[in-house]
């Protein structure tokens, strides 16, 4: 296939997913390196220790790529099929070739060096100074200083953990794909929400079950990957010359592994007391209703007493509550928020760019000139098929001045936002639980570090360049607003009628924030401690298994002992495919400061729009538009005129009388 037609190989402003085949992979990728090769090459017979002699280049060639496998790598996350998942496969190697190269080029790294040694240093910008540091810390852990077998064998590791973290996924959405429960006798069905019955009825009328057949190959076992992932990542880091792979990881973030399980002591101590009355409330309730064996509730029990006691406690059905949640009109209010905190103006843009579903919508982000400086795509529903699941957001193209297509004015970013909500049916449109408008508004958060970034250093643009500990405070941010009087009463419309949701109602839905939000926050504990384990202390290949380790963590984390065949981790991707590894603590890192800088709104007052417009401006000028440039902290101190304190994170959890009582 020549170049020329290779939509991968275009210049274009949009991508055009409309177009792009599985068999345009492999030869766009291969021409693709080859072409970045020769670039490199150019780049270390002629490097500088000068801004345009390194940095402009090596961005060029970075750049290039990450779009390119981004969008491919895109693509597989939301039209999977046999025939992607085998030019992945084919190229995925090379690919991973050419970066080692890149990052392991002691040319650039000595450049790179020269500059910080320079007396021109304290002249750079803080942004400039970040990519050099930045560079300077990647190249360390991905190798620069390695020499003949220890390189080599580092670059198999890393080789075999890129193959290992797509079949991860790839296990992950064909064990979706391939469970069925087929249930013919409607007693075992009493009880469950209309909303899930018409879904389920639906998936067995696509799934065409008398006709079905399944390959006979066995069922995907990631149990394996989990162990050669350790095994890999402890060796990584014994070349690296560190202990373990969690000390590899935290180079990168804001925390030390210290004051990491420092953080989760601190907030298990804050949530035990309160997990443990939650259990007991539950208890209480399920033996006054009758059940016999209210004493030993089974982990299979608390989904089914919890829902209960919520709906008796709060006086509302989530159910019910759908009704009035339709996705249209979240997002209307999501985008009429976002235009009174930050000053920008979201609108329709379909059929501007391309698009890979009939469901995607496509938008513009509009600033008080009225001309556009950002665009993203919104791909809402869920389909099981081909789509992995889960929520994200992630970057087309980032904000660059170098990447600019005209020299005048920097690229303007494209972000992708992808959720798996319940799709519309021939009479009603998308309605959502209170769950799934917290999970678009967390993820429109992250966009918004993306999309409003005004750092035109590309490699520390967005969320580029950021300790990874503090990418989640954006996201974070945003849901606390799902939880305010004004941000509800905005949305919640009923899709039939149009009549607003009742403030009775609106006011029980604020009160049950709290509920359970100890046993909540010890979950999300269990996950943090299980992964900083497995990845400071754990031994692969030793008398403890991977399990015994989560079974001992959740000894401490769940009041309720877990299930001996619980097999959670088979399908943690955030740690075993993703950026997540020995950094799963960053979502309660990130919690604290984020909670705190929504106090900063609730000082100025939530009721005075004048008062959050100039808090929403400051919010915008450092924590969304500053990217990577500075180091979090001071982005935050700029932000919050002091140090961050967990005194709003606890109390939006319900849990300060229980900190202050021990």
């Amino acid at each position: 296939m020549a170049a020329v037609e290779n939509p991968l190989l275009q210049d274009f402003i949009f991508p055009p997913y409309d177009v792009i085949e599985p068999n345009h992979i492999c030869p766009a990728i291969e021409t693709l390196l080859i072409e970045l090769e020769k670039d490199l090459d150019e780049l270390e017979k002629t490097v500088e220790p000068t801004w345009p002699g390194l940095v402009v280049p090596l961005e060029k060639i970075i750049d290039r790529l990450s779009v390119v496998w981004g969008i491919v790598n895109h693509l597989n996350s939301v039209k999977d099929c046999p025939q992607l998942r085998a030019a992945i496969q084919l190229v995925q190697p090379k690919k991973v070739g050419f970066q080692l190269k890149l990052r392991q080029s002691k040319l650039i790294y000595k450049a790179f060096k020269a500059i910080k040694d320079s007396p021109d240093w304290e002249n750079l910008s803080d942004a400039r100074k970040r990519v050099v540091d930045l560079k300077l810390k990647e190249a360390v852990l991905y190798g620069v200083s390695l020499e003949d077998t220890s390189r080599e064998r580092f670059n198999e590791i890393e080789q075999e953990l890129e193959k290992l973290a797509q079949n991860f996924e790839e296990n992950i959405l064909d064990a979706t794909k391939n469970f069925e429960k087929v249930i013919t006798d409607k007693r075992e069905i009493e009880g469950l929400p209309v909303t899930t019955l018409s879904i389920t009825a639906k998936t067995a009328t696509d799934k065409g079950y008398e006709n079905a057949t399944a390959e006979d190959d066995g069922p995907p076992n990631n149990t394996p990957i989990i162990e050669r992932v350790l095994e890999l990542r402890l060796e990584k880091a014994k070349l690296l010359g560190l202990k373990n792979y969690a000390e590899v990881s935290l180079e990168m973030k804001m925390a030390t592994v210290d004051k990491a399980k420092d953080l989760i002591y601190k907030l298990h101590e804050a949530s035990w007391g309160s997990a443990i009355q939650d259990l007991e409330e539950l208890r209480d309730y399920a033996r006054e209703k009758g059940a016999q064996e209210a004493n030993d509730l089974n982990q299979w029990d608390i989904n089914f007493w919890s829902e209960r006691l919520r709906e008796s406690r709060y006086d509302f059905d989530e159910e019910e509550l759908r009704h009035y949640f339709p996705l249209p009109k979240v997002m209307e209010g999501l985008f009429n928020l976002t235009k009174k905190l930050f000053g920008v103006d979201i609108e329709p843009a379909n059929g501007t760019a391309p698009v890979w579903n009939k469901d995607v919508s496509f938008y513009q982000v509009k600033d008080s000139s009225n001309a556009p400086i950002a665009y993203f795509y919104f791909d809402p529903y869920s389909r099981p098929s081909e789509k992995r699941g889960g929520a994200w957001a992630d970057l087309v193209v980032g904000r660059s001045g170098v990447c600019s297509s005209d020299n005048t004015r920097p690229r303007l970013p494209i972000t992708n936002i992808v959720c798996n909500l319940t799709p519309p049916t021939k009479d009603k449109p998308s309605l959502m639980t209170i769950r799934e408008v917290e999970a678009v508004f967390h993820e429109f958060g992250h966009a918004l570090q993306l999309l409003l970034t005004k750092q035109d250093e590309g490699l520390v643009s967005g969320n580029q360049g950021i300790e990874w500990d503090a990418v989640e405070i954006p996201s974070l941010f945003m849901e606390n607003w799902c939880y305010q009087r004004e941000t509800i009463l905005g949305i919640a419309k009923h899709y039939e009628s149009g009549e607003p949701l009742p403030e009775n109602t609106c006011l029980r839905i604020l009160r049950a924030r709290t509920f359970r939000a100890g046993t909540l926050l010890l979950r999300q504990l269990r996950y943090a401690s299980v992964d900083l384990e497995l990845h400071s202390t754990y031994v692969p290949g030793g008398l403890e298994s991977i399990y015994d380790v989560d079974q001992e963590i959740g000894k401490r984390t769940h009041p309720i002992p877990l299930l001996p065949e619980d097999r959670f981790l088979c399908s943690f991707s955030h740690i075993f495919a993703d950026k997540y590894a020995a950094g799963y603590y960053s979502y309660q890192w990130a919690e604290v400061l984020s909670a705190d800088a929504f106090s900063a709104f609730e000082e100025a007052g939530l009721d005075n729009d004048q008062s959050l417009r100039e808090m929403g401006s400051k919010f915008r000028e450092t924590i969304l538009a500053l990217g990577g440039g500075k180091a979090p902290n001071e982005v935050f101190l700029e932000f919050r005129g002091r140090e961050p304190t967990p005194d709003a994170f606890l109390r939006y959890n319900g849990l300060l009388p229980t900190i202050a009582a021990t």
